[in-house]
């Protein structure tokens, strides 16, 4: 058992080392990578750069333009939109990453446990799964929201508990490829348990595909923040993006000409999303031959 988990690990090991240095080739997952680079830094120390206080307000003219000392003007509280862009970077990405988690960790239980074990277990998750595929996302997550509260860990859990079904969808169809070699047969010969073979072989080798599919799921939870904190679901202590721009729709900075208001959260949500999209795309044509280019 230990050659064969050595072998194994070692193949693992090998397609790991290949697959970063195919993805620091493409151009467009390098530019990807930069731009999340960027932010989880804003993310980690642009919050020290200000002092920006969600619950202070009037300390400035309201709807004030851009200006030497308010570099993106202020929002209709007389709050720094600078510091409410820094800060909300913190909370939207935590977000996003969290829920990914949460989502991920259920998609790769139920995925692998489905196409793992087949028959009725197969079948019992996958209908299950299909509960949460054909149901509408938007109303489901608001009614979730509406009935555990409005705050970031129930926006977390709401958002990781409904996004999981198409990762356990593709996690499933590669269990049911990767069962069917010889080093599960050989595992399973010298006697190793289910869960062994789980952990220990099926998961390594299902992985790039659960991480390449974490990356879209990363931008798709994001948006479903900003989504629900928009429509007035999200926390009103913590100016993530979403709220910032719930803020100011209802203090009517559109109508009012004060566009730094709109257009500073709507671009990070916008350029988050896109670097999560390049990174997608890149590993999607790393993974899949026949997207490759020659």
């Amino acid at each position: 058992m230990k050659n064969s988990v050595v072998t194994n690990n070692s193949m693992v090991t090998s397609k790991w080392k290949g697959f970063l240095e195919t993805f620091m080739s493409n151009k467009m997952g390098f530019s990807g990578a930069i731009i999340l680079g960027i932010f989880v830094l804003i993310a980690i120390f642009g919050p020290l750069l200000t002092q920006y206080d969600p619950k202070e307000y009037g300390v400035a003219e309201v709807l004030s333009s851009p200006s030497l000392q308010h570099l993106l003007g202020t929002d209709d509280l007389g709050r720094d939109v600078l510091g409410g862009v820094l800060l909300g970077a913190r909370i939207s990405i935590t977000v996003g990453f969290l829920a990914t988690l949460i989502s991920m960790i259920i998609g790769t239980v139920v995925g692998i446990a489905s196409g793992y074990y087949g028959g009725k277990v197969d079948t019992l998750l996958m209908r299950f799964t299909d509960v949460f595929l054909v149901l509408p996302w938007l109303p489901l997550a608001l009614v979730l929201t509406a009935i555990l509260g409005a705050s970031i860990w129930n926006i977390i859990f709401v958002i990781g508990l409904t996004s999981w079904p198409g990762t356990a969808r593709i996690v499933r169809s590669q269990t049911l490829s990767v069962k069917e070699r010889q080093f599960i047969e050989r595992a399973r010969a010298i006697g190793a348990d289910n869960l062994y073979i789980m952990r220990k072989h099926i998961l390594p080798n299902v992985f790039p595909l659960i991480f390449a599919n974490t990356i879209l799921v990363s931008a798709v939870a994001i948006l479903s923040e900003t989504t629900l904190s928009f429509l007035g679901m999200g926390d009103t202590t913590q100016p993530s993006w979403g709220m910032m721009l719930h803020y100011a729709f209802e203090s009517g900075a559109a109508s009012l000409g004060a566009y730094w208001y709109l257009i500073s959260p709507g671009i990070c949500v916008v350029l988050v999303v896109l670097g999560f999209t390049f990174i997608g795309y890149a590993f999607d044509e790393i993974l899949n031959p026949r997207l490759k280019r020659r």
